[in-house]
């Protein structure tokens, strides 16, 4: 049984699932289908079309959907979120657009922290961290178990890598690595792995040493990109993990990598 508020506005066309709690003067607009056991926090906002997974929580004052292509605002965006999601106070979420594929998709396990902008046709993966005041434009593709910290911007049609943590206040213009650890005193620059966040993650120390290794040809040596992908596939080709590194960069579109 799911418990509404007299005050919410809840659109004829919306579907919610069961279980759901929507607080005072929340907005679930038309298109919305809400899974079961989320919670919409008074004064949330929820604009479709949206596909809304199961047990994710919006908390007061956020405003997700929203914002067509400005070039035609008739062609309709999309967006698509999984479960056990966390959107914080005054985050926003946009829809997709044309020139996008017409969609933003969202995974499970993330936390979308307060202020945080999640821009038109992001793909964000899962298990991901979005720190307070984090501004993704549009076209961002961040992979699963990345962290993004607070007040960091990322331009548009970046790649942020798995298990990747940005600090607070960087400014993100180049693909991220898979692992690394992005810091910036004074300028943008990876730093080298993101161990500690690889060892919350359950990584064994025989699993992070090839990783270890890797970021020592592409930043400690005096090797070229080119020349560090082929030591690691010389030397470290038994460690999935390096390949996915070696993978990320093979696909790299003209962008550059934050080293």
């Amino acid at each position: 049984m799911s418990q509404i508020d007299s005050t919410a506005i809840i659109s004829t066309s919306a579907k919610v699932g069961s279980r759901v709690r929507i607080g005072s003067y929340a907005i679930v607009g038309d298109g919305v289908e809400l899974g079961d056991d989320c919670i919409v926090e008074n004064n949330a906002i929820l604009t479709g079309p949206a596909r809304v997974g199961r047990e994710n929580h919006f908390y007061s004052h956020c405003a997700i959907g929203g914002t067509r292509d400005f070039a035609d605002p008739s062609i309709p965006g999309w967006l698509e979120i999984g479960d056990a999601n966390e959107f914080r106070e005054f985050s926003t979420v946009s829809h997709g657009t044309d020139k996008g594929g017409n969609g933003t998709r969202i995974g499970s396990h993330n936390l979308v922290m307060s202020y945080v902008n999640i821009a038109h046709d992001c793909i964000i993966g899962n298990h991901t961290i979005l720190v307070n005041g984090a501004q993704l434009s549009g076209h961002i593709h961040v992979e699963d178990y990345a962290t993004i910290g607070s007040f960091c911007r990322v331009n548009q049609s970046c790649r942020v890598g798995s298990h990747s943590y940005i600090t607070g206040d960087c400014v993100i213009t180049e693909d991220v690595l898979p692992f690394s650890r992005v810091v910036a005193p004074r300028e943008t620059r990876c730093y080298g792995m993101n161990k500690v966040g690889l060892e919350k993650s359950g990584f064994s120390p025989e699993r992070i040493q090839p990783i270890e290794q890797a970021y020592r040809f592409l930043l400690r040596s005096k090797l070229n990109t080119t020349q560090a992908v082929e030591e690691m596939l010389g030397t470290l080709s038994h460690s999935e993990d390096v390949l996915a590194i070696v993978r990320f960069i093979e696909s790299a579109r003209g962008r550059g990598l934050t080293k």
